[in-house]
């Protein structure tokens, strides 16, 4: 006989068998196919959409397609499931369990304190990142889900969905461009104070081994992206007395606020106007960047540090602020102040 409906939960080990879920009403409205890659740990999506359309998973007993919507209550048939080797590996080697510093925290989401050098999520040649870390951490949490997405070395505010209905909602703010994102970056050179507006489109493109890049196309560009980024002058700093000589002296700490949410877009568009974020591996000026580490400074220095949006159930506005962390406050703190 099949085995008893159980509540819906991420599955731990390797399916040996028929197995059922049984849809919660947070995950109601959610596609078929992505409800089961949510909840199919480790399981490729190729296989998923297979056994999909194979017909091997059963709503309440009769086919379902991959872009039908579950319901509260639907009953879900899930066939026995070989995993590849890699994925099993996976699966006996969980993402280690980590807190992260909490800034803001309610019943429908939470806001962390991100370290640079750790990624929002696996994937990438990256094993697991921050969301596999606290779904491990709080396993008694029914859902979390990233709002949004950070570079891997960009540090502050990350907001995670605790409820399927304030991730929608959240996201939709994020699409519609309704929320405010802010962040610091230091950059190489004076940046001209009267400069505030970067309207510039990217484009995305691979290099020939895979990784991908950005960079400021034209308006005649049919892949070109919108993007705006608005730049304030927050501090205009030298190095200190005694340092390596050659080494550029001039910098400026910029408050960036992005009005679109592109791949990269600080970076490039701060590294196209002449002035590279200090640090920066990918787009940045990486003479500097190697004599800058021989003075201890070792990262981006990229820092998501204010995010403004509407709460999705008080409607109240909520401004969370993340302050530079030490590595990069104490690498201000040392330069001399005009």
């Amino acid at each position: 006989m099949p085995s008893a409906p159980t509540p819906v939960a991420p599955l731990t080990t390797s399916p040996a068998a028929v197995s059922h879920l049984t849809v919660d009403a947070e995950s109601a409205g959610q596609r078929l196919d992505n409800f089961l890659i949510r909840h199919l740990k480790g399981v490729p999506k190729t296989h998923i959409y297979r056994i999909i359309r194979s017909g091997e998973v059963r709503r309440n007993k009769g086919r379902v397609s991959a872009q039908d919507r579950v319901e509260a209550g639907d009953l879900l048939r899930i066939p026995p499931i070989r995993l590849s080797e890699r994925a099993e590996e996976k699966l006996a080697h969980p993402a280690p369990a980590r807190d992260f510093p909490v800034i803001y925290e309610d019943d429908a989401l939470l806001a962390i304190d991100k370290p640079a050098g750790v990624a929002v999520h696996g994937g990438s040649g990256v094993s697991f990142g921050v969301i596999e870390q606290l779904r491990r951490a709080r396993p008694e949490a029914r859902l979390l889900e990233l709002v949004h997405r950070l570079d891997r070395e960009t540090s502050g505010l990350l907001l995670i969905a605790k409820k399927k209905s304030a991730l929608k909602v959240l996201q939709e703010q994020f699409r519609a461009r309704e929320t405010g994102k802010t962040y610091l970056a230091l950059v190489k050179g004076d940046w001209p104070a009267k400069r505030k507006v970067l309207d510039q489109p990217l484009h995305k493109y691979l290099l020939p081994d895979g990784e991908r890049r950005v960079r400021v196309t034209d308006q005649q560009d049919a892949d070109g992206m919108h993007a705006v980024s608005l730049v304030r002058v927050r501090q205009v700093v030298d190095l200190p007395p005694g340092s390596p000589e050659g080494t550029p002296t001039r910098y400026t700490l910029l408050e960036v606020t992005i009005k679109t949410g592109r791949t990269h877009q600080i970076r490039v568009h701060l590294a196209h106007a002449g002035h590279p974020i200090v640090g920066d591996e990918k787009y940045g000026d990486f003479e500097l960047n190697r004599q800058l580490a021989r003075l201890g400074h070792r990262r981006m220095f990229l820092h998501a540090w204010r995010l403004q949006f509407t709460h999705p159930v008080s409607a109240q506005t909520i401004e969370l602020h993340s302050e530079l962390p030490p590595d990069l406050q104490s690498w201000t703190d040392v330069f001399n102040r005009d």
